[in-house]
């Protein structure tokens, strides 16, 4: 006799739960799906059970009169900081430092602390101006972030079927998921059909896992690979098996993009020059304190004076060095949060060419059944399909699945159909859900009156295929000869010319075929004409067949008479020699499988040497959208899969606002090398008049201070004002950078060099002349001229901004007074240099100046204007 085996449990519900209604915790729930455990899940009396603990119903879900109840039980908090720590200011951090050890030591406390506390001050100053462009950056940013992490789910509360963000989702909710979505959180396997589950971002595994009644377990941050299902969430946030694991990893980094490696080699170079300098100057300067002792013969004598000399000239050092550090360490744009966000943007900049989806994409993504071949069965219409008719809280009929689902769903209706008496009459024994693969899909019904029917939905010519049988006009099952097999495709070739979308439907003997129009969205034919006079190539690649795309394609404006039209299982079969030909003049690629978009897509980066974006929607494109430079995913019809492998988030599903993109790309692009341009002359002046004055008389005209001055005038506020340039139609009417281009191009050398010659032949006079011409003869005669090169030097910069707003035209002023922010950001250095020359001499090194040497300051600074136009007429190469 074999005893029942009993199941017991030490389990005891916190009281706080039970106070809230409850009969299981989180951390139960937790500990039930994440270890798998089939035991526990049966103590608590299966899914049913654990439903009826959470307070939920499996035909309702959880009432919203209670939800701030359920999120004080069930909720959770995340926080999350970061720390920058910027090598410049560390630097700086030395520098002040060692001026107030060398001023303490030579002239006692409190005045020798002044130039070290001017140079905390100088830190402190640009720690708030960098923070507060930070944050308002991070502000900008933030809603982008937002969006991408909007994933929206369908899920059943109230007893209605409605769309709700993941982040609303708590225990006790009834969550729809289907083919390519995203598990939203860790739950119970409620109900559903063929559900194969992709656990290969939790375990490495890429096996998929068959979820059902038996192994009920899913979890969150794994993907529905086929299926569909209802799902009990049991936990959310940072309770799943996903949170815990993300709590314990930071965010990798990732590929660089074409300017950012072009950038780095830049800054390398500069950094390395920078320090050359530095090591060169220090090394002279000691060279020269040595010589003179070995002169007096008092090589192993050591005074206090002599050290606290050596002690300047490392202050020398750093002030030299400083410059290139900010050029070569500080963050390219601006911050990392921003390269994070702007490099997709930018990368869309240098695109030379796009492969872009067909559906929803360049077409509107809403179907409309506009020809029939004959009565549509809605047993069909109704049961095999992976939609659904739903009354919502307005009470009014809404369908929900996907775009040509729901075109069909409304056909029925339009045919005087009921959804629910429908779905009513038949059961479901067998569902076969639709994947790129098959391009089918099927379900079984058992019939009211006995038996079994198949219906099957999919590609005309693959279900036609499958067919033996149709239904004449008269109603009658006949045979399907060869007569009417030709009739049938040639009613699908001319459906496909007029770019609409056909699909047969049929269930055991009979055959229906419908022609579906997905319009082409309003403004694509003249997005596509602006790439095509951008220098970028605009490709189609879809699953439709050859003569749908076509039609789309020559709709759109893509395929051109000289243009290449071909078919995956053609395009997969060529070889590497033959693609080298091939893709060059390929324009549509129909039929294609998730590889073949791959294929093309790695074959244009390597061998071609393009920067290829890619738009995608489904699971299928995530590869294609990884291996590009820029994946684009669509936002209202793209899959999790698709999102998760995406660079943007078009969040219209509009190919006009990925065109926007690109010009956005090019003018984040251009503004760099304007700032660039703009930062590596101040750079070069600088580290030369620096360098060449320490070298000659012991001394760097501009101290520690001045230079962080300076510093901020170059990096954050340079930025800042030109960075902030908002793009032209002019930019897409230039060939694109592409991944060889030059960044720094022969006309910003140009610019570059004649400005920096002007700007060090101005301050070398002002060095070796100055004190003549402006009959200095004072004591204070070397802190007057002192002060006279670096406010001569400073409004050079000033005018140089202006000056570098265009990098080829001579007008730099069009359209100024549009752009506050440059506006505001040359007025406040200009205010706050007449401060610093007028009311901070002690701690800036600087001394008051009468409106004379004012007048020349600004003179010298505004003459680079016209040196820098004659220059704009100087002519170079393109490259």
């Amino acid at each position: 006799m074999l005893a029942g085996l009993s199941l017991s449990s030490d389990y005891i519900v916190p009281q706080d739960v039970k106070e809230a209604g409850f009969q299981i915790c989180a951390e139960e729930l937790g500990s039930i799906v994440e270890g798998h455990d089939v035991k526990k899940l049966k103590i608590h009396d299966g899914v049913e059970g654990i439903a009826e603990k959470l307070g939920t119903t499996i035909t309702k879900g959880i009432s919203t009169s209670e939800i701030d109840r359920r999120q004080r039980v069930y909720g959770f908090w995340f926080f999350v900081w970061e720390a920058v720590q910027d090598t410049t200011l560390m630097i700086l951090g030395i520098c002040a430092f060692v001026s107030l050890l060398v001023g303490i030591v030579t002239e006692g406390w409190p005045k020798g602390a002044h130039d070290g506390l001017g140079i905390v001050a100088s830190i402190l100053l640009v720690v708030f101006v960098t923070a507060t462009s930070d944050y308002k950056q991070s502000l900008q940013f933030r809603d982008l972030d937002k969006e991408k992490k909007k994933i929206v789910m369908q899920v059943t509360r109230n007893g209605l079927r409605q769309k709700l963000s993941i982040y609303d989702l708590l225990p006790g909710d009834i969550v729809h998921l289907s083919i390519g979505d995203q598990v939203p959180a860790d739950g119970l396997f409620m109900s559903g059909y063929s559900l194969l589950i992709n656990e290969s971002s939790l375990t490495g595994e890429s096996e998929p896992v068959n979820v059902n009644a038996s192994n009920p377990f899913l979890l969150s941050g794994t993907k529905v690979q086929n299926g569909s299902c209802k799902m009990l969430v049991t936990t959310v946030g940072m309770r799943t098996q996903w949170g815990k694991l993300m709590a314990t990893l930071s965010e990798g980094g990732d590929d660089e993009t074409p300017l950012q490696v072009k950038l780095n080699g830049v800054a390398t170079v500069i950094g390395k020059i920078g320090l050359f300098f530095a090591v060169v100057t220090f090394s002279v300067l000691v060279q020269g304190l040595f010589t003179r002792k070995l002169e007096e013969g008092t090589q192993w004598i050591w005074s206090g004076d002599e050290a606290v000399e050596m002690l300047e000239f490392f202050a020398i050092a750093v002030t030299i060095v400083t410059l290139s550090l900010a050029f070569a360490m500080k963050k390219m744009m601006n911050d990392k949060a921003l390269v994070r966000h702007l490099a997709a943007c930018e990368t869309m900049g240098s695109a030379t060419t796009i492969c872009s989806d067909k559906t929803g994409t360049l077409t509107t993504n809403h179907m409309t059944v506009v020809k029939t071949c004959m009565k549509i069965l809605l047993e069909s219409i109704f049961n095999n399909t992976g939609g659904d008719v739903v009354v919502n809280e307005a009470q009014k009929v809404e369908i929900l699945g996907t775009p040509t689902e729901t075109a069909l769903l409304e056909l029925g209706l339009l045919l005087g159909g009921d959804f629910e008496e429908e779905r009513v009459k038949s059961k479901i024994v067998k569902v076969e859900p639709f994947n790129s693969t098959k391009k089918r899909m099927g379900v079984v019904l058992e019939l009211p009156e006995g038996g079994f029917r198949a219906h099957c939905k999919g590609a005309s010519e693959i279900a036609l295929a499958a067919c033996d049988k149709f239904l004449n006009s008269n109603g009658d099952v006949v045979p399907l000869d060869e007569a009417s097999t030709t009739h049938l495709q040639d009613t699908i070739e001319k459906f496909a010319s007029e770019a609409l979308r056909t699909l047969c439907l049929a269930y055991s003997d009979i055959g229906t075929i419908v022609g579906i129009k997905d319009p082409v969205r309003p403004g694509v034919k003249e997005s596509v004409a602006v790439c095509r006079s951008a220098g970028i190539v605009v490709r189609m690649v879809t699953g439709d067949n050859l003569t749908t795309a076509k039609a789309i394609a020559r709709e759109c404006g893509i395929l051109t008479d000289d243009g290449l039209a071909i078919e995956g299982p053609e395009f997969r079969e060529k070889s590497d020699a033959e693609l080298q030909q091939l893709i060059p003049n390929l324009q549509v690629m129909a039929r294609s499988s998730p590889m073949d978009k791959h294929t093309l897509v790695k074959q244009l980066r390597t061998t071609f040497q393009e920067v290829v974006a890619v738009t995608g929607d489904g699971t299928n494109d995530a590869p294609a959208l990884h291996e590009a430079d820029i994946g684009l995913a669509m936002g209202i019809a793209g899959t999790e899969v698709a999102k998760e492998s995406a660079d943007v988030i078009i969040l219209d599903d509009n190919f006009s606002t990925i065109v926007t993109v690109g010009k956005w790309g090019r003018s984040v692009y251009v503004n760099i090398q304007k700032f660039v341009q703009f930062q590596l002359t101040v750079n070069v002046v600088a580290l030369v008049v620096n360098f060449t004055s320490a070298c000659l008389t012991g001394n760097a005209p501009l101290t520690a201070v001045q230079l962080l001055w300076v510093n901020m005038i170059m990096d954050t506020l340079g930025a800042l004002a030109l960075a902030t340039e908002p793009p032209t139609d002019d930019l897409m009417k230039r060939a694109p950078v592409g991944r060889k281009g030059n960044f720094i191009s022969n006309v910003m050398w140009r610019n570059i060099t004649g400005q920096s010659l002007y700007q060090f032949v101005v301050i070398w006079y002002l060095q070796t002349q100055g004190k003549e011409a402006f009959r200095l003869d004072g004591p204070d005669s070397d802190l007057i001229l002192n002060t006279l090169i670096f406010n001569s030097f400073v409004f050079c910069q000033v005018f140089n901004e202006i000056s570098s707003r265009e990098m080829e035209k001579v007008n730099v002023f069009d359209g100024i007074l549009k752009n506050y922010v440059f506006v505001a950001v040359l007025s406040c250095t200009a205010i706050f240099q007449i401060i610093i020359i007028e009311f901070l001499g002690t701690f800036a090194s600087t001394t008051p100046l009468t409106w004379q040497q004012w007048f020349v300051s600004i003179a010298f600074g505004f003459l680079g204007m016209p040196i820098a136009a004659i220059l704009k007429m100087v002519p170079v190469g393109s490259s």
